[in-house]
């Protein structure tokens, strides 16, 4: 039995005639409606830029102290009433970062009259003696500000000579950074004797309060040095006049003579 076949005619386009496009081709209407569109967004970003719907009115400052996030809050004053969606980030960035206080800074916009401001603070970590003047400098080595020669007491001293220069929101170099960055991490631990001073020549060595001399050896291992000092300092016996950590695992300590030199038994950690 043949299986039955069915043929369906197609129309042919007439002659001359091109096939038609009417499927594709949007209606007037439609484009009416997407030029409506497009018009009305354009319009608002107009607005948005150009007149005080979206105008600062407030700036919130967080993640510093109050007096870092007043610094803050002067820079950006001149933010104030401009557009929130047209404000420059950039340049409020440039403003902020360099104040000599603050190490970082990012910003939000919440809508419709509000810039949010987070700042990341330079955390101080010396006092820099130059003659009858201290200035507070940053773990970065930035100098934050002049100071009283009393403040910061907890922190570590070291002296400079007067060529040395100091100007707020710059960075100290050379031996002056060395001497900065070896004492840095002193800020963040209770070390049982404040450093006064800071030699660089001849290896590291920290003077205490005490008269001691803390002799660090090259700027390795600081952390490490200073951390197996912490322990040491804390069983010598009185009158010693210095403490050799130069190779951490073999800590040696001395009369102010010099000799002779005695070597001191690792502390054990906690966990052992």
């Amino acid at each position: 039995m043949r299986s039955a076949s069915v043929v369906v005619p197609l129309p042919r386009a007439a002659p001359g005639e091109s096939p038609g496009l009417g499927p594709f081709v949007p209606s007037g209407r439609s484009l009416l409606v997407a030029f409506a569109v497009l018009g009305g967004v354009l319009l608002a970003l107009v607005l948005a830029r150009e007149t005080s719907l979206f105008a600062v009115r407030s700036i919130e400052v967080t993640g510093a102290s109050p007096a870092v996030e007043r610094q803050v809050e002067r820079a950006l004053r001149d933010r104030s009433g401009e557009s929130l969606f047209a404000i420059d980030l950039g340049a409020a960035r440039v403003d902020v970062a360099s104040l000599p206080t603050v190490a970082g800074v990012s910003f939000d916009r919440a809508y419709p009259h509000t810039l949010r401001v987070t700042v990341v603070p330079e955390r101080p970590v010396a006092v820099v003696r130059q003659g009858a003047a201290s200035y507070l400098v940053s773990e970065h080595g930035r100098v934050m500000a002049r100071v009283y020669r009393t403040a910061q007491r907890p922190l570590a001293r070291i002296w400079v000579t007067r060529d040395v220069s100091l100007t707020p929101g710059a960075f100290v170099d050379g031996a002056l950074d060395t001497a900065v960055r070896a004492v840095a991490p002193l800020a963040g631990i209770h070390f049982p004797s404040r450093v006064v001073s800071v030699r660089t020549t001849d290896g590291l060595t920290l003077r205490l309060r005490s008269g001691l001399e803390l002799r660090l050896g090259d700027t390795r291992d600081v952390e490490l040095k200073l951390a197996v000092a912490d322990r040491v300092l804390r069983r010598l016996p009185a009158g010693s006049g210095y403490l050799d950590v130069s190779v951490p695992d073999r800590p040696v300590a001395g009369p102010r003579s010099l000799d002779p030199q005695v070597e001191v038994e690792p502390v054990a950690s906690s966990g052992a």
